[in-house]
Order: C-alpha cells, then structure tokens, then sequence
C-alpha cells in the first residue's frame, strides 16, 4: 500500500509539473543553452489586414534570435503577441509579456498600436525599440500630425529602427527632384492616420523648396478607403504624370485598380508601406509593373550577409522578406551588440536594462550595421541616421534604381 501511495504521489506530481510546463506561453525562439536568456517581446498584427507587416517582423526577429542563439554566448528568449493592428489589443498584448517577463521590447510594428503601447512602455521604463512603427506619434516630444501640437514629451526610453515619417516624406521630394520622376504631381494620402499624414505633411513642405509642382493633393480615410473615383479623377484632371502614395499597401492596390479602370496609368511614388502589395489577394500585380517606393532593405543585393537573411527566410518560411522582416531582424541584433559585453544582462530588471540601452544608444559611440544600414546611430529624439534605397517593381520583384 506505501508502494502504491508512493507511485501516486510520484505519477501527480509527475502530472502536474507536465501541465505547468506544458504551455510554453507563446515563447517562440527560446534560448538554446537551457539556462537564462534575455526575455525580448515583441507585439503585432499576425492576423487581420495588416497582418503582412506584423508576420514580417516576427519572421525577421527569430531568425537573428535564432542565429544569436546558435554562437553561445548571450541567449535570446522572444516572444511576440498579437494585436490585429488595433490600439487596445496592442496594449493588452503589451500587458501579457510584461506578466511574462520582458526585459526589452521590440514594439509595436504599427503606428496607432505603436504610439498606445510606446506610453505604457515609457511608464513602465522598458526599453522600447521598434522596427516599424514610423510616427512621430511613438517616439513623442514632435508635433503630432493630427493634432498640429506636441501630444506628450519626449519618451526617452522609445527608439526606432525604421525611418521616422516627416524623414521618408522629404526623402521621397528629394529623390523624386534629384531623378527628374515627374513634372506634375499628385498626392493621395489617409488623412485620419498618423503615419499617412506625417509623411504627407513633410513631402509636401520639402516639395515646396525644391519646387516641385503638385497639383493635386486629395484624401481618403479608414471608412472611406474602398472607392477612390474623386481621388483619381482629380489627379488625371490635374494632368498630374506621378502620383505619390504615403499609404498602406491595402489602399493602394486599389487606387492602382480603380485608376487601370478609369484609364489612367501615371507613375506611382510610395513609401515603405507600399511594400506588400504584390501579396495582396485578387490584385493583378502586372499593374504594380513600375510603381517606385523608397525603402531601406533591397532583397536581391548581392552582400552575404543579405543572401543569408533571404536565404533562411524563405526556407523557413516560403516567401522573400520585405523591409520589415530587415527591420526587425537589425532590431534583434541591435539590442544583442549594445548588450552582449555587459555582465548581469539576463538577471537584469527591465529597468536596469532601460537605463543601460538608453545610455549606449544615445552616447555618441555605439553605432550598428546591419541589413537595413551601415553605421546606424540614433540621436536624443529616438530616430535612426540611415538612408532609404530606390526600388521599383519588375516582373514581380523588387529591383533597386540605386
């Protein structure tokens, strides 16, 4: 009978270890060493619309978790959520890896959900660097498109792994001067979105100076984005030969459409969101054939360490990485090299580690290079020192114009 009762207390607390073990709570790439790792979380839209972008960035940051894993020395535990691209959601998924441990965060790869978990974050003091989320809105301490005033100081614990939006409007004026791209110019932007009209607001003031002639500025916004005829007739009206897009890919797949439909074919200028609508279920990509778009990764570059990131992606899973599997994948490794000589780092607070990135990343010395930019740097405000690469679309790829 000892016998027996002793097996049954070996077999329950066999069980019941099994059950809390069982869930690994959503821990993607856990480290390999079996001992602490750096717990990195990171939120974004898996499912829904935008999902495109969030999978994108998951992707890109497990394989550089993946990789700085296998050299042994600090480990890597991350862990993403999803928030739909959805403000509340992301909060909430911000909250779930709080509970689960985070030391560093990668983010919000969207805007909206990006400037909602960014103030958590800042209240919190986790170091917070994003690979996508573009607004001034996240990084705060700038006037907020929307609102023409400054909504919240400057969150000194938020960085930014991509461009910061009034940088890729007067990027896109800059390049599109320099290059001769159009004479007449159209601009079609979401004027309830952050990240749309930032752009928008800095293309327009930098086409000013270089003299750029827009003649036709319309908008759109989330309830009315499915039938653009007032948006392009008034371009092709205009007589506009370039139509700038500082929109998501979703909205822009259908203005090209809608426009092929009307018979009106003007070059097309977009930003990083356009990247992702050769995916776009039910769009003829042939219309997309020569639509330029600035962006700071270039899948077919020639450079190793490039050929290995497209490589393993698509191995793992089946598809080329955009510009936001590189932002999140430089992003990963970011944090590894401000944090791979310090002592401590995986017993380390959050908070402690907040104070040691933000030291190292706003001191002046530490700068990374990685697949999206050489040398990068990040000033007080929490922008990346990098410059965007000219792509267009051909035959259904990515071919760069520098």
């Amino acid at each position: 009978m000892k016998k027996f009762l002793a097996l049954l207390l070996a077999l329950t607390l066999t069980l019941g270890l099994a059950a809390c073990g069982g869930d690994d709570g959503g821990k993607d790439v856990p480290g390999q060493s079996g001992g602490p790792a750096l717990r990195i979380g990171g939120v974004g839209p898996l499912t829904g619309g935008a999902a495109i972008y969030g999978n994108a960035a998951k992707g890109g940051a497990e394989i550089a978790a993946e990789e700085i894993n296998a050299l042994g020395g600090l480990q890597i535990e991350l862990r993403y959520e999803d928030d739909a691209h959805d403000a509340e959601k992301s909060v909430n998924a911000y909250n779930t890896l709080k509970d689960w441990g985070m030391q560093v965060f990668l983010g919000s790869v969207t805007s909206a959900p990006g400037a909602a978990t960014a103030a958590e974050s800042n209240g919190d003091h986790i170091f917070y660097l994003t690979p996508s989320a573009s607004s001034t809105a996240v990084i705060g301490g700038v006037v907020n498109p929307l609102t023409g005033s400054v909504d919240t100081p400057r969150r000194d614990n938020v960085f930014q792994m991509c461009f910061v939006d009034p940088d890729q409007g007067a990027y896109s004026a800059q390049y599109i001067s320099d290059n001769g791209l159009g004479s007449k110019i159209a601009v079609i932007y979401k004027n309830d979105d952050v990240y749309s009209t930032g752009i928008f607001n800095s293309f327009s003031a930098k086409a000013g100076e270089l003299g750029l002639d827009i003649v036709s500025v319309t908008t759109f916004t989330t309830d009315s984005q499915t039938d653009f005829s007032v948006q392009i007739a008034d371009a092709k009206n205009s007589g506009a030969d370039l139509v700038y897009l500082p929109t998501y890919y979703e909205a822009n797949a259908l203005i090209l459409t809608q426009a092929n439909a009307a018979g009106y074919s003007p070059k097309y200028f977009g930003v990083d969101g356009m990247d992702g609508i050769l995916s776009v279920k039910g769009f003829d990509a042939a219309l997309a054939e020569g639509v330029m778009l600035l962006t700071p990764f270039n899948a077919d570059a020639e450079d190793e360490r490039t050929k290995s990131f497209v490589s393993k992606y698509q191995e793992k899973y089946g598809d080329v990485p955009n510009q936001f599997a590189a932002d999140a994948y430089d992003c990963v490794y970011a944090i590894y090299e401000a944090l791979k000589d310090e002592e401590g780092v995986t017993e380390a607070s959050a908070s402690d580690l907040c104070d040691k990135l933000t030291a190292k990343f706003t001191g002046g010395s530490f700068t990374f290079t990685g697949l999206t930019g050489e040398n990068m740097t990040w000033d007080a405000t929490g922008a990346v020192s990098k410059y965007p690469r000219g792509m267009y679309i051909e035959n259904g790829a990515y071919v760069g114009m520098d």
